[in-house]
């Protein structure tokens, strides 16, 4: 009898895995508006120049804003701040008209992208920013003209997006990480 009910619970197993909830796919990012409030500066983020980061949270049917995408990371890294995120876009710099105009709609992936950290371009407020791009290849163009390093999201320092003033910059070594 225990082999039968063995034999019939390993039949129940694919009709179990259909039961199970598919990933969802992230939300499409927004497009960047004048009404568009930065979380820890409270200014518009079209005042600022370089490029902009937007969470979205599972709770809200609207983005948290973030007058740079070192802010965006700095939203993920924070403890007091919500979990439940289902998406983080930054501008994509590779697509961007200018640092000034980064464009309302030009996102990439955060998780996905390349960012030069260290480079003598700063960010909305003035700090020293981690710059977004879409491919390596732009990354690698922005870090040869402005210096930097290139790092993907998961390696982006969490002392360089948190704990460094915005004048300072971490030596800097050349290579992607």
């Amino acid at each position: 009898m225990t082999i039968a009910l063995l034999a019939g619970l390993l039949a129940l197993l694919p009709t179990l895995g259909a039961c199970q909830r598919e990933a969802e796919p992230p939300p499409a990012p927004f497009a960047m508006t004048d009404e568009a409030m930065g979380r820890y500066c409270g200014m518009n983020i079209l005042e600022h120049a370089g490029p902009k980061g937007q969470v979205i949270l599972a709770k809200y049917d609207e983005p948290i804003w973030f007058s740079s995408a070192r802010d965006a990371i700095a939203f993920t890294m924070l403890p007091e701040e919500p979990k439940d995120i289902r998406a983080i876009y930054v501008s994509d710099m590779a697509r961007a008209q200018t640092w000034d105009e980064p464009g309302a709609d030009n996102w990439v992936d955060a998780r996905q992208a390349f960012f030069v950290i260290g480079s003598d371009r700063k960010g909305g407020m003035g700090a020293a920013e981690a710059v977004p791009f879409s491919t390596e290849e732009a990354a690698k163009a922005f870090a040869g003209d402005h210096g930097g390093d290139v790092v993907r999201f998961d390696a982006v320092p969490r002392d360089y997006i948190l704990e460094q003033q915005a004048g300072d910059a971490p030596a800097t070594s050349g290579e992607v990480h």
